[in-house]
């Protein structure tokens, strides 16, 4: 399975070094010196870590395939895809990969079921949980304890319990 570990933001300086919105919880290991990740779009690839440094919070990073700025700006919105298979298994058992969460069904703690969730989307805060409802309309829910207490992977599904006025949006 593919795992999203980061977004190339923008170049940064002349040298070909570009700003990665890190999507990892172990940056230090995934942008290790002569890593190797594959990108999405898939031409833009792969590409191998030369170096690496955090300026101003943000992760730098120079591409041993990227000479200089002209080509680091045409990386600009490159995703950078990592092997889950080199990746240790979640060590937390409230720690889920956005994979294992994707196809699960949606149901209210009274079983009602809400959808199927088809996407896990990482914007500032707390991941959502995208879910495609029966109808078609997508519902975001948050992911976190309080609104999605139970995630069973082995039963296909996670139980909800949405706050009032959640279900209508």
């Amino acid at each position: 399975m593919r795992l999203i570990v980061g977004r190339i933001a923008r170049a940064h300086g002349i040298t070909g070094e570009v700003a990665v919105d890190v999507r990892t919880d172990d940056p230090d290991t995934r942008f290790a010196v002569g890593a190797v990740l594959d990108t999405d779009p898939a031409e833009r690839g792969p590409l191998t870590i030369e170096h690496t440094r955090w300026h101003s919070g943000r992760l730098l990073v120079r591409f041993a395939q990227v000479p200089d700025r002209t080509a680091a700006e045409a990386l600009r919105a490159t995703w950078l895809v990592a092997d889950s298979s080199t990746s240790a298994a979640p060590a937390d058992d409230d720690e889920f990969w956005d994979h294992d969460l994707v196809g699960l069904r949606a149901e209210t703690t009274d079983g009602t079921e809400l959808g199927v969730v088809h996407d896990v989307l990482h914007p500032p805060g707390p991941p959502l949980l995208a879910v495609r409802r029966s109808d078609g309309a997508e519902l975001l829910l948050p992911f976190v304890r309080a609104i999605v207490p139970t995630v069973d992977v082995s039963a296909g599904r996670l139980v909800v319990t949405p706050p009032e006025g959640l279900l209508e949006l």
